[in-house]
């Protein structure tokens, strides 16, 4: 498996003392295999607590792995520094990387000149250029976080992601705290970007029209795991697993992607307890069989697309999803 960034049956298990998950629990992440070609948009979408922002802090080393290899850029051991050059993190609240002690002109230098980036007079320029990329006017070089606007902070926050000039930008649930118009923009500058700078990008979201819009591939996780993947309009408009069709259903909207009513999921994912071993969607799956209960489906199909499930390509999913 190879890609700019790779995921080789990677597993973590969060210690029970930290009040997150107990040791007894199915791992945060279960075994994930993945890998994400250079230039690249993925999209990871699942419900809360699927797992989607546990890989993403695995790729960017800030939760190592409890099992299997984690390759970031040619290596799979790279220190800090040398990952922050492959791939930089946007989080859902800028405030988790926007000191609000500094002004953003602080943040920026204190990145490019850690990274040996530009020296003298051409950091200061690459700081207004950085502000250009993420249509903030000079002005805000002074500004600290606490005087900006939601959107305001988000666009430093990607200044400053794109700052140490990485290869690939992982925006976690970077538009779901801002205003409907203000998540537009962010969305069309996170496409802005990834074509101007060749970016490769990972769009962790539940907005299914955003994935849609930015991304080129998706992965659809449920319960540490992914359950499908493949070209993002194969698997938005033509899903191939239960778990996919339903959250198609919930989509809040009347167009081609939405799925019949009957495939609404019963509860949250967070309500599921389900024995280890067998399909982990079965409780809430309309076309459980016994094999379900014993087997755990490998993620594969016929094509780019693959799903985790033992009858994706049968009549059996044909006709229970009709």
């Amino acid at each position: 498996m190879t890609g700019l960034l790779t995921l080789e049956h990677v597993s973590v298990d969060y210690d029970g003392r930290s009040g997150r998950r107990a040791r007894s629990a199915r791992p945060a992440l279960d075994g994930v295999s993945l890998s994400v070609p250079a230039g690249t948009a993925l999209g990871l979408v699942g419900e809360s607590g699927c797992g989607k922002s546990t890989l993403a802090r695995v790729l960017m080393g800030l939760v190592p792995p409890t099992s299997g290899h984690v390759r970031v850029g040619a290596s799979e051991a790279a220190g800090r520094l040398a990952r922050a050059k492959v791939v930089q993190m946007v989080f859902q609240d800028p405030g988790s990387s926007l000191n609000p002690a500094l002004s953003l002109e602080q943040t920026l230098r204190e990145l490019i000149i850690t990274h040996s980036l530009r020296s003298g007079a051409d950091v200061r320029a690459r700081c207004k250029e950085l502000l250009a990329m993420v249509s903030l006017p000079e002005r805000f070089l002074s500004a600290r976080p606490q005087e900006m606007s939601g959107g305001q902070r988000q666009r430093a926050a990607i200044a400053r992601a794109l700052a140490v000039e990485p290869e690939a930008l992982i925006a976690d649930e970077a538009v779901s705290a801002l205003d409907v118009s203000v998540q537009a923009g962010i969305i069309n500058l996170l496409a802005d970007l990834r074509e101007r700078l060749d970016l490769t990008l990972i769009f962790i979201s539940h907005d299914i029209a955003a994935v849609r819009q930015l991304c080129d591939e998706v992965c659809v996780m449920y319960l540490g795991t992914i359950v499908e993947s493949g070209p993002v309009d194969d698997v938005l408009y033509s899903p191939r697993h239960p778990y996919t069709r339903a959250l198609l259903a919930a989509v809040p909207r009347l167009d081609e992607v939405r799925a019949p009513e009957r495939a609404v999921l019963p509860d949250e994912v967070g309500s599921v307890a389900v024995e280890p071993g067998g399909c982990r969607f079965r409780s809430r799956c309309p076309i459980a069989r016994p094999v379900c209960e014993r087997t755990e489906p490998p993620l594969d199909g016929p094509g780019p697309q693959a799903a985790a499930c033992h009858f994706a390509w049968t009549e059996i999913y044909d006709r229970g999803m009709e």
